[in-house]
């Protein structure tokens, strides 16, 4: 991502969410607000986008479809990409539930984007403190989009601006009410692959210095194929050319035999890595749609040690 421009990336997350809840049956995760961060013409540029990318991708399936609509729900239904987002977000917020009744006090959405944990979740604010951190420029354009809309911000609800390749998750303390003493958890969703791995690694030590033992961190990170086939390969291939010509361009990935000694070393206990035949089987095995796990996503919850 340019250093003044927000995240395209989270508009389109923010549209896979919305469009999810909208259209969708038997849903994955439930974001009802998502469509509220975008504006009609968002809407309507984003899900041209699908369509393209749809046809460019898998011109057969696009002649065969009757109507633009159509060709949305193909596409979506069939790019793992909104698959990810999706099954990545129910994973995090279950992990939360579980922290909460484990006595978590602070919940901290590490790139945050668009989420709207705060505003979809507001009995959960009595229990948790609510930190969005994000690039300043993301930020700035979600809580211009807030005010545009009316939303009243919780008292519970905490904005952080800060640059992870520029800045060290640690200033938090500074620039918001965070209780370093307090049992945190965090969700990093969707940002791991955008940066350099000196700065994930660094962000993932820093969670473990600012919070204390037993707080966990959810986050999803880009692994090797594991399915080894040729067709998984085009469709990373197809996801990677995508984004970099949005100009947030896949930086980092890890390898899952080394990632516990990675977040050891970082002062964190890996508690569980889920694969893409994991991620398959908890959330997407008997769906009659085209969702379906990544190929190269995994899911991992670990905890400070």
């Amino acid at each position: 991502m340019e250093k003044n421009n927000f995240s395209l990336t989270a508009l389109g997350t923010a549209f896979m969410r919305g469009y999810h809840a909208r259209h969708d049956h038997s849903l994955i995760f439930h974001d009802p607000l998502a469509y509220g961060l975008l504006t009609e013409k968002e809407r309507f540029l984003i899900a041209n986008h699908w369509i393209d990318r749809l046809s460019s991708v898998a011109p057969e399936v696009a002649a065969s479809c009757p109507d633009q609509a159509s060709c949305l729900r193909q596409a979506l239904q069939r790019c793992t990409g909104a698959s990810t987002v999706l099954g990545r977000a129910r994973y995090a917020e279950e992990a939360l539930r579980n922290g909460i009744g484990l006595g978590t006090r602070q919940y901290v959405i590490l790139g945050a984007g668009m989420d709207t944990f705060a505003f979809r979740c507001p009995q959960a604010l009595q229990k948790v403190q609510v930190f969005e951190v994000d690039h300043p420029a993301t930020q700035a354009f979600k809580l211009r989009r807030i005010a545009e809309l009316g939303w009243k911000i919780p008292p519970g609800l905490h904005f952080v601006s800060l640059d992870f390749t520029e800045s060290s998750l640690e200033e938090i303390e500074a620039l918001s009410p965070y209780d370093p003493a307090a049992l945190t958890f965090f969700s990093w969703l969707g940002v791991t692959y955008f940066l350099p791995r000196g700065a994930v690694l660094d962000t993932l030590a820093a969670v473990a210095r600012i919070s204390p033992a037993g707080s966990g961190i959810v986050f999803d990170y880009l692994g090797p194929d594991s399915a080894g086939n040729g067709k998984a390969t085009e469709r990373l291939k197809a996801i990677v050319d995508s984004l970099k010509a949005l100009g947030e361009p896949l930086k980092t990935g890890f390898d899952p035999a080394a990632l516990g000694p990675d977040l050891e070393r970082a002062g964190l206990r890996l508690l569980e890595d889920l694969a893409p035949a994991d991620i398959q089987k908890r959330y997407f095995e008997g769906r009659t749609d085209g969702y379906r796990a990544s190929e190269h996503i995994h899911f991992a919850l670990a905890a400070v040690m």
